[in-house]
C-alpha cells in the first residue's frame, strides 16, 4: 500500500513539474507516444524539444509536439519569446512497458520480404514520408478527437513481435477489428494528403493533415471515399475497413504522427 502511495505521489509531482512555465500552458499526455499542445500568452519566436525544432503557428502562440515510443524519461522544452526572454522547461515523460511476442520456427519468407519487392517498399515509404513532411497552420488537432471506426480493439501501440530471435518493427497504431466495408470516419477535420489504394504493406492507405505537423493515417482500407486535396469534416465518412496489404484479417490500423514521430492515437480518446 505504501509503495502505491509513493508511486501516485511521484506521478503527481511529475505532472505538476511539467506545468511550470511563466507564459505557456501545456496540455496533453506526458508519456511515451503522447501528444502535447502548447498555448502561450505572449508571442513566441521559436521553440525546440530536446533540440528538435517545433514549428510555431502564424498566431505566434500555438504549437504542438509529441514523444515517440522510446522517448527518454526526461526532456527539455526550450522557448524563445519575441520580447527576448527564454524559458527552459523540464518535462518528465512516463515510461511504458510494451507487449512483446516471441515466435520461433517461422519460415523465412514470412520474416523478410522477397528481394523482388524491396524497391516497391522503398518507393511506398518515400510517398508516405512526403505526405507527412509538409507544414500547414490548421488547428484541427486542438479539438477533441472521436473514434474513427466501431469494432474490437485488436492491436495496440508499441507492441512488438520477435520472429526466430529477430525483432521486427514495433506496431505504431491502434487496430480496430471489424468486417470489411465497415465505415471509417474522420476523427478530426483536416486535409487529405495521401490516398493510395494499394501499398505493399499497408494496402489501401489514407493520410490526413490536421495542422502543425500532426497527421493521422488509416491502413488496410477496402475503399477510400476522398481524394488528395479534399478538406474533410470531423465525423465525415472517409473510407471503409478492409484486409488489403499484408494482414491476416480485416481491421483498421489507425496511426498518429508528429511529422516522422510515431505517436499513440488511443491516447486521444477518453
Amino acid at each position: 500500500m505504501l509503495n502505491k502511495i509513493i508511486l501516485i505521489l511521484v506521478i503527481f509531482l511529475s505532472i505538476n513539474a511539467n506545468a511550470q512555465s511563466k507564459y505557456v500552458n501545456l496540455s496533453g499526455d506526458f508519456i511515451q507516444g503522447g501528444m502535447v499542445i502548447g498555448q502561450s500568452t505572449i508571442a513566441v519566436e521559436s521553440a525546440t524539444i530536446d533540440g528538435v525544432k517545433i514549428p510555431i503557428h502564424q498566431n505566434l502562440t500555438l504549437f504542438a509536439f509529441g514523444f515517440d515510443r522510446d522517448a527518454k524519461a526526461e526532456s527539455v522544452l526550450t522557448i524563445n519569446y519575441k520580447d527576448g526572454s527564454q524559458e527552459q522547461i523540464p518535462l518528465y515523460i512516463e515510461q511504458r512497458e510494451y507487449k512483446v511476442d516471441r515466435v520461433n520456427g517461422v519460415a523465412s519468407k514470412y520474416v523478410s520480404p522477397p528481394e523482388s519487392v524491396l524497391q516497391r517498399i522503398r518507393n511506398d515509404s518515400t510517398i508516405v514520408k512526403q505526405a507527412r513532411a509538409g507544414l500547414s497552420f490548421r488547428t484541427d488537432f486542438t479539438d477533441t478527437a472521436i473514434k474513427p471506426a466501431q469494432g474490437r480493439l485488436s492491436g495496440v501501440y508499441g507492441s512488438q513481435r520477435v520472429f526466430n530471435g529477430v525483432p521486427k518493427r514495433p506496431h505504431f497504431g491502434m487496430d480496430i477489428a471489424a468486417k470489411t466495408g465497415t465505415d471509417v470516419i474522420a476523427p478530426w477535420s483536416g486535409k487529405v494528403m495521401l490516398a493510395e489504394p494499394e501499398l505493399y504493406y499497408s494496402g489501401g492507405t489514407l493520410i490526413i493533415d490536421h495542422g502543425m505537423g500532426i497527421t493521422t493515417t488509416y491502413i488496410h482500407l477496402s475503399a477510400i471515399h476522398v481524394e488528395v486535396g479534399d478538406v474533410v469534416n470531423q465525423g465525415q465518412l472517409i473510407a471503409a475497413i478492409g484486409a488489403t496489404g499484408r494482414v491476416t484479417g480485416p481491421h483498421l490500423d489507425w496511426r498518429l504522427n508528429w511529422f516522422n514521430r510515431k505517436l499513440d492515437p488511443q491516447l486521444l480518446l477518453p
